[in-house]
């Protein structure tokens, strides 16, 4: 499906009240030259984020919860169950319009990201379990986020027919090849990954701060139309949901407090990166307008969410050491994830 049949797929619902008036989302104008600029930056920060998180993956911890995959198995189950499923529901009971929803959708619908990796670790969780679960949920999202996103989209009227797959599947298959080679530079050239790595963080920030920039004067004029309650709201509570779904569902599959931890850190903390390139790449702007910027206001509302619950962890640690973690220590070495009986 190309952006032709993507705009006429959702246009006549705008066309017939549901959206007008000044401001439009159709009346974003975006000059072909800082669109593409900005098009370009948005995948080069997606390309050096894999990377990134490829050089810390090691193929023998990847190896060691593939033979034992109760942990990976729980994780992708709340990955691509309860996250599209809150999305879903909160744009339903919100009455989003077919852009809001559509965008919602693809954010809940996406991957773990290499965020989730260091949140896991600020809350002691376990790192093998969190690198190992955003690894496999980046080459399951390639059959499973498109899978979803059908799904989804045929409870909300014109979107049937209006996700733009082929976009979709292209930007997921091209997340594979940079965390391939950053797998292989860890596994053969283990010294230059730290290297990369805090490179890779430097150039993500300053094109960060660049596209948000970018970003920033082109919908200067319509950014009220992103910072509506709606859409604050549901940044707001779908990694909330996210966190605590995931750490419920893991202590009902009695799972250790550790990869308790973990499961929720990847299931609250999306692939923003991904979430961004999708919506800026595969959707043209008059079609999205502003709402490409939803991703980075889920990312604001995520990592204060993520950081108030691992200062909450520390406190409660600091007054009531967890004790369990320590008891079971011996058994997670044998047995990855599992909580004793």
């Amino acid at each position: 499906m190309n952006v032709t049949e993507v705009y006429k797929g959702i246009a006549p619902i705008y066309n017939e009240g549901n959206f007008s008036g000044n401001g439009s989302i159709f009346d974003l104008n975006i000059p072909p030259s800082l669109n593409k600029a900005i098009n370009i930056l948005t995948v080069v920060i997606l390309f050096i984020s894999m990377i990134s998180l490829g050089c810390t993956m090691e193929i023998s911890k990847i190896k060691t919860h593939l033979f034992k995959p109760k942990g990976v198995a729980i994780a992708l189950l709340a990955q691509f169950g309860i996250m599209p499923l809150t999305a879903f529901s909160l744009a339903k009971m919100l009455q989003m319009d077919p852009i809001k929803a559509v965008t919602v959708l693809i954010c809940g619908c996406c991957p773990g990201g290499s965020l989730s990796n260091i949140f896991s670790l600020a809350i002691k969780g376990d790192m093998n379990l969190s690198i190992v679960m955003t690894t496999c949920s980046c080459i399951a999202a390639l059959g499973m986020m498109p899978l979803l996103l059908y799904i989804y989209c045929q409870g909300f009227s014109g979107l049937e027919n209006a996700v733009p797959y082929f976009g979709i599947i292209s930007a997921l298959a091209f997340t594979l090849v940079p965390c391939t080679i950053g797998i292989a530079i860890n596994h053969y050239k283990p010294n230059y990954s730290s290297v990369i790595k805090k490179a890779g963080l430097s150039i993500l920030i300053v094109s960060g701060i660049i596209v948000f920039s970018l970003s920033g004067f082109v919908i200067k004029d319509v950014l009220w139309m992103v910072l509506t309650p709606d859409v604050l709201a549901v940044a707001a509570l779908m990694p909330l949901i996210g966190f605590m779904l995931g750490y419920v569902m893991s202590v009902m599959c009695r799972l250790s407090p550790k990869c308790s931890r973990t499961v929720s850190m990847e299931t609250g903390c999306q692939n923003i990166q991904l979430c961004v390139t999708i919506l800026k790449v595969a959707f043209p702007p008059q079609v999205i307008g502003p709402m490409f910027l939803f991703p980075l206001i889920y990312y604001s509302f995520q990592c204060t969410e993520a950081l108030l619950l691992t200062l909450g962890f520390r406190c409660y640690q600091a007054f009531k050491p967890p004790a369990e973690d320590v008891d079971v220590k011996q058994v997670e070495v044998k047995q990855p994830c599992l909580r004793p009986r």
